[in-house]
């Protein structure tokens, strides 16, 4: 896991540090197909999309929602620009941006054109997170889920296994082995078992709480991952999970 990470950060580096001169379609795209906008590069070089996507709130708000809110006032381009360099909170909630000084002016001015550019979008994955899975307890009692835990039998999903994985190899060391709490950090099953939802569990992980002690995720793990961190720790808090290494599809 560490070994894949290091070479995952390493290639972010690499690729961030050359100065972008044309913009080419994306490798594996059919000939003809439309470039991909420098600013939306430059975004996706960065760590932008660690806390937004286009199309819904992570930590920070959509960008198509910023594009809404901005797009047409005077003199934007630049105060937003100086906005990304400059990190801070407020205009959109408490959770404080990273500042990104290193970032040429150029290239801010580029990605604040592109997201000025965006088009309100259909919020990816909402039609899937609209079904339910139920499951039995012992007992009887019925569970729902917004997403699928097991496969077929008592093998967990790709994406749960996943979630055990990161948990057991990163979380465990302030919020216990397999989930089970520990002295330093909340019970993160007690947590989701009191209402704390999918969202809230995603942009906490991802901006941290600095003033507990608990370091900033964004950059470290994309958002996906934590979502499987939060699928793997909600099969633990509803009972369906016991502790130990989930049996997996072909593991």
């Amino acid at each position: 896991m560490n070994l894949r990470r290091t070479i995952a950060a390493a290639a972010a580096l690499a690729a961030v540090a050359p100065a972008l001169g044309a913009v080419h379609p994306e490798p594996g795209l059919p000939s003809g197909a439309p470039a991909q906008p420098a600013g939306e590069r430059l975004a996706r070089q960065s760590d932008c999309f660690s806390c937004h996507a286009i199309d819904h709130k992570v930590v920070g708000p959509a960008l198509a929602d910023v594009a809404k809110r901005y797009r047409g006032q005077a003199d934007v381009v630049p105060k937003l620009a100086d906005k990304i360099r400059a990190g801070g909170s407020g205009a959109w909630g408490d959770v404080a941006m990273t500042p990104h000084p290193n970032l040429s002016t150029a290239n801010l001015t580029a990605i604040v054109q592109w997201v000025l550019s965006l088009k309100a979008q259909a919020v990816a994955g909402t039609a899937a997170r609209h079904r339910t899975y139920d499951y039995e307890l012992p007992g009887g009692r019925t569970v729902k889920l917004d997403f699928p835990l097991f496969t077929h039998g008592h093998e967990v999903s790709k994406d749960v296994f996943a979630g055990w994985e990161q948990f057991n190899s990163y979380c465990f060391r302030c919020h216990g082995t397999d989930a089970g709490g520990s002295e330093y950090a909340p019970d993160l099953r007690h947590s989701l078992a009191g209402g704390m939802k999918r969202e809230q569990f995603v942009a906490i992980a991802m901006a941290g709480r600095p003033d507990k002690g608990m370091p900033r995720w964004a950059g470290f793990f994309t958002p996906r991952e934590i979502e499987q961190v939060y699928d793997y720790v909600k099969g633990r808090s509803v009972g369906l999970l016991g502790p130990g290494r989930p049996e997996a599809s072909g593991g």
